[in-house]
C-alpha cells in the first residue's frame, strides 16, 4: 500500500476536526435536551455543576500554560526569583476560590436534592407554570418482569405491556414494584432513573411537556434479556390520551391473577401487549409477592405478627432475635419464650460455685487444676527428690 505525502495526512486530519462538530451535531443528547420538566432541571444541575467547577479548572490550566512558557529555560528576559516563598495574596486566591465554590456546589446539591426528590409531588409543570396544591396526578403502577415492562393504569382500568402512553403537561405519580431481581426504570427524556425492587415499592414523580414518542429502558443489568428490556412512550395531549385509553379497553384480553403468573415467566423481545381489564388488588399483590394461589401476602403476615406481639403498644421495638417468628414460622426467639418453654439444656453461663480446694492452698484437691495428674513416674521421683 502506498503510503499518502506528509501534507495530505495533515490536511485530512485538519479536515476531520473541522468537520466533528457538525458529526456530533447528528447525536441524539437527550439527557441535557429533554422534554419534562424534572429531566430539563436535572440537566440545568449537571450544567451548573460544570460551569462552577471549570471556574477554578480553566484558569489553572490557563495558569500553567503561560508559566511554562514564560518561564521556559530560553527566555533569558524572564524574573528569576529564588528566595521568594510567600505572598498573602496569591495564599488568599488559591484557598478562598475553591472554599467559594465548594459552598455554592453544597448549597446548589442541597437546593436539588429536595427539590428534586423523586417521591415529592411536582411542585410546577414547567417553568413559570405552577401546580396547586390539590392537583390529582395520574398514577400509573409499574412492574419490572423478566425482561419485559407491564404498567397498570387503575384509574382508566387498563394495562400494558411495553407500551407508556401519557397525558402532555399533567403530574405523573409512579409506583414501581419488581417481580423477581433489581431493575431500573429509566426514560431519559422525562426524569432521572429509579431502582424497582421485589417486596418493595418506589416512587417517581414527573412530566412530559412535549408530545413525541420517546425511549425508557432498565438501566440495571438484569440476566439474559437484558438488552431487549425497552419500551415506548408516548406523549400527547389530553383529547389523544382518552382516545388511547378508549381504545386500549376494547382491547381482546384482560389481566387476571392466572393471566399474571403466565406473563411474569421468562420472555424476551415481547410486542407490545394491551389488557382491556386488570385484576383490582394485582399491584398490590406483586408488592406482597402473594400472587399464586396458597401464597399468603408479606402485609398479611406482617399484620399478623404485630397483632401477636405483646411489646407492640409498651413502646420497645421487637426483639433482635425474632426472624424466624416474622417470617411466618413457628420458632421464637429467647426472649419470647415463658420459663416453661426453655427446657432443660445446660445453662452455660449460670453462676458457678468456687472450685474444690481454692480455699486451701496445700489441699489435693487442687492438683487437678494446676499439674498433670498422674505425674509420669520420672518426674514424679525427681518432684520427691527436690521436695
Amino acid at each position: 500500500m502506498r503510503t499518502p505525502p506528509f501534507p495530505l495526512t495533515r490536511l485530512r486530519t485538519a479536515a476531520v476536526a473541522l468537520l466533528a462538530p457538525a458529526l456530533l451535531g447528528g447525536c441524539d443528547w437527550v439527557v441535557m435536551n429533554p422534554s419534562g420538566d424534572v429531566a430539563r432541571q436535572q440537566a440545568n444541575l449537571i450544567l451548573w455543576s460544570t460551569g462552577l467547577m471549570l471556574l477554578i479548572i480553566v484558569p489553572v490550566i490557563a495558569l500553567t500554560i503561560l508559566f511554562a512558557w514564560k518561564y521556559r529555560h530560553t527566555n533569558e528576559e524572564a524574573e528569576y526569583t529564588p528566595n521568594w516563598d510567600h505572598s498573602t495574596g496569591l495564599e488568599l486566591i488559591i484557598w478562598s476560590a475553591p472554599l467559594l465554590i465548594v459552598i455554592a456546589l453544597g448549597a446548589l446539591t442541597w437546593i436539588s436534592t429536595h427539590a428534586l426528590d423523586p417521591y415529592r409531588p411536582l411542585s410546577r409543570l414547567e417553568a413559570g407554570k405552577r401546580l396547586a396544591k390539590n392537583d390529582k396526578p395520574l398514577e400509573i403502577q409499574v412492574v419490572s418482569l423478566d425482561w419485559k415492562w407491564l404498567f397498570i393504569y387503575p384509574e382508566q382500568g387498563v394495562a400494558t405491556v411495553n407500551e407508556l402512553v401519557l397525558p402532555m403537561n399533567r403530574q405523573v405519580r409512579f409506583r414501581i414494584t419488581s417481580s423477581s431481581v433489581m431493575n431500573t426504570f429509566y426514560v431519559p427524556a422525562m426524569a432521572g432513573m429509579i431502582y424497582s425492587m421485589p417486596g418493595m415499592e418506589t416512587r417517581l414523580h414527573a412530566v412530559l411537556n412535549k408530545p413525541g414518542r420517546f425511549e425508557g429502558f432498565s438501566a440495571n443489568y438484569s440476566g439474559a434479556g437484558f438488552s431487549e428490556m425497552r419500551f415506548t412512550v408516548d406523549s400527547m395531549d389530553d383529547a389523544g390520551f382518552a382516545k388511547w385509553s378508549s381504545e386500549a379497553r376494547t382491547a381482546q384480553k384482560t389481566l387476571d391473577l392466572p393471566t399474571y403468573v403466565q406473563l411474569e415467566k421468562p420472555s424476551e423481545k415481547v410486542p407490545a401487549i394491551r389488557y382491556a381489564s386488570v385484576a383490582p388488588t394485582l399491584f398490590d399483590r406483586i408488592v406482597g409477592m402473594c400472587t399464586k394461589p396458597g401464597e399468603t401476602c408479606m402485609q398479611a403476615t406482617m399484620m399478623k405478627d404485630g397483632a401477636h406481639d405483646p411489646r407492640r403498644d409498651s413502646g420497645h421495638g421487637a426483639p433482635v432475635n425474632d426472624s424466624g417468628h416474622m417470617r411466618g414460622s413457628e420458632s421464637k426467639g429467647a426472649l419470647q419464650k415463658e420459663p416453661e418453654e426453655k427446657g432443660s439444656s445446660p445453662h452455660r453461663n449460670a453462676p458457678r460455685p468456687a472450685a474444690p480446694g481454692s480455699n486451701k492452698p496445700g489441699n489435693e484437691d487442687n492438683r487437678s487444676m494446676t499439674s498433670i495428674d498422674p505425674l509420669p513416674a520420672l518426674l514424679a521421683g525427681n518432684a520427691a527428690a527436690r521436695s
